[in-house]
């Protein structure tokens, strides 16, 4: 099969759909890989790197898209790349449709088969290609939200771990994912006072054993949400409903009772924002203010650290990549775990919580099918 590579195109976006290694791989698989010029500029592998690994390098998104019969890309398609997509031409990346009726209407326009990272799944029910920058996100979360705090960026002028004799910054974390989890290992190595909030009791028993009563746990209850979001120093939205839009755990009557210069950090916002005042922005304009609350709500953070971004998660999607060249449509079909990926197919939203988020009809793959 024919793989190719466009350059991302978002904003700040740094990431690639494949390293050389990657593309060794799928070389010696048998595939021929074409690259788009200056696509790995923004992780330091240069075109001769992809060159020396058996990639053909082109010099436009045009050539990438009109060759290929599968693209391998990190963000989801912008308006100009969904015009170059065409009919049983695979892209497989982050989608991320349920709050992008635009993005999913152009894909099914293209008549492409598009497999979502997001919603791939694994023999355990995990979501393995969302897990790896899901972790850098959690990550990110704190270091953005420290940022966020200091006074002259609008925040409280606080110290996330505070010094000997002086409180620390207080942090309230809505959802006990992988997200969730990754936010409070590093809020707490830089010794904050963290709270998890959760609705799964197996949850939150899992994570009182990981943290060994470092870090709170608490039912995520209306009353609980309230109490802990208004006591923080910073809200670290984590929820996730796989392939749907985020709840809106935090209303925007709660901001009135919230510390002012406190900080709201928006992970759940590729999939709408668990926060009703969230809207996304971007790493060069990340944050913003609404009644005293500072938000950051960045929709590709871990295109910040595209290094570490892009090797993480080439681990993680090299199999399944290699599995769809190998065997094409077949692949997404009847392997069950491709087939949880698939969003679209033939001009309709397989995806049932995707088609329900949008209000739009959805085809069970055995009806886009026949």
């Amino acid at each position: 099969m024919k793989v190719g590579v466009p350059k991302e195109i978002k904003t700040h976006e740094y990431r690639v759909g494949l390293t050389p290694g990657a593309v060794r791989e799928y070389v010696a698989a048998g595939h021929t890989v074409v690259i788009e010029t200056d696509a790995g500029v923004g992780i330091g592998a240069a075109d001769q790197d992809y060159r020396k690994a058996g990639a053909a390098i082109v010099g436009s998104a045009h050539e990438v898209f009109v060759s290929s019969e599968m693209i391998v890309k990190i963000k989801e398609p912008q308006p100009s790349e969904w015009a170059l997509l065409r009919e049983n031409q695979i892209l497989f990346t982050y989608l991320h449709l349920a709050p992008d009726p635009e993005q999913a209407k152009g894909l099914m326009k293209s008549g492409c088969t598009a497999v979502a990272y997001e919603t791939v799944s694994d023999a355990r029910g995990g979501l393995p290609l969302l897990a790896p920058m899901s972790e850098v996100a959690g990550r990110l979360a704190i270091e953005a939200a420290g940022a966020a705090l200091k006074r002259y960026a609008g925040g409280r002028g606080l110290l996330i771990g505070g010094v000997p004799g002086v409180q620390p910054a207080r942090i309230a974390v809505v959802g006990g994912g992988v997200v969730g989890t990754h936010a409070a290992r590093m809020a707490a190595g830089l010794g904050a006072e963290i709270t998890i909030l959760d609705r799964s009791i197996p949850r939150l028993r899992k994570l009182d054993e990981l943290f060994e009563g470092r870090v709170r746990t608490r039912f995520s209850t209306i009353e609980a949400v309230e109490e802990e979001v208004f006591a923080a120093d910073v809200v670290i939205g984590a929820v996730l409903v796989p392939g749907a839009s985020a709840p809106k755990i935090v209303t925007r009557s709660m901001l009135s009772s919230m510390r002012k210069g406190s900080v709201i950090v928006d992970v759940a916002i590729d999939q709408g924002g668990c926060f009703e005042t969230s809207r996304p922005t971007t790493h060069a304009d990340p944050t913003y203010e609404v009644d005293g609350v500072i938000h950051y709500c960045v929709a590709n953070m871990p295109g910040a650290v595209p290094l570490t971004s892009s090797h993480a998660l080439n681990n993680a999607t090299l199999p399944f990549g290699l599995a769809l060249a190998n065997r094409g449509l077949a692949a997404a079909l009847e392997d069950p775990h491709l087939r949880a990926g698939l969003n679209v197919y033939r001009g309709r939203l397989t995806y049932r919580a995707v088609a329900e988020s949008l209000g739009l009809p959805f085809a069970p793959i055995e009806q886009a099918a026949a």
